[in-house]
């Protein structure tokens, strides 16, 4: 049975909010999905899930350094992560506040681990965004977001 896991860091509660909607989308959907802050996880975590989405505020245009650590540390595992489903999403302060390129530079780490990525044409494109604390679209976007990583793990991995 196919497996997601979400990955965040959150100092507000802002991505945190975030990651608990999209992870229960994600059950919601239909696969079985954990939920867990950065603090908390580790590189066999990555290992064990078919689905991996995780989720940063916006420092400075780039992903918190927490998670940056996450993915230094997975280069033990390089070529490990081939094939699995990788997705993102961000927080910042204001419009225009970095939450693309922070999505990229998570999805870029990804890409280079061999990851599969699943955009959006409707909506968030690359990755659920929020400004501050998710509002009613950036909450859709959420949910959809999962529903969609969902849908797919369980098409490659049931």
């Amino acid at each position: 049975m196919a497996k997601g896991l979400v990955i965040y860091f959150s100092k507000s509660g802002n991505t945190k909010a975030m990651a608990d909607i999209i992870s229960k989308s994600m059950n919601d959907s239909g696969l079985a999905t954990e939920c867990k802050p950065v603090e908390k996880a580790k590189v066999d975590d990555l290992l064990a899930a078919d689905a991996i989405v995780i989720g940063s505020p916006t420092y400075y245009g780039q992903m918190a350094a927490p998670i940056m650590q996450l993915f230094t540390d997975s280069v033990v595992k390089h070529g490990r992560l081939a094939g699995k489903i990788g997705a993102a999403f961000a927080t910042s302060a204001n419009i225009g506040g970095g939450n693309e390129t922070t999505i990229m530079g998570i999805l870029e780490a990804m890409l280079i681990h061999g990851m599969i990525i699943q955009g959006d044409p409707q909506g968030d494109h690359y990755g659920a965004v929020a400004i501050g604390s998710p509002d009613d679209r950036a909450t859709a976007q959420c949910k959809r977001a999962g529903k969609r990583i969902a849908e797919l793990a369980n098409k490659l991995f049931k």
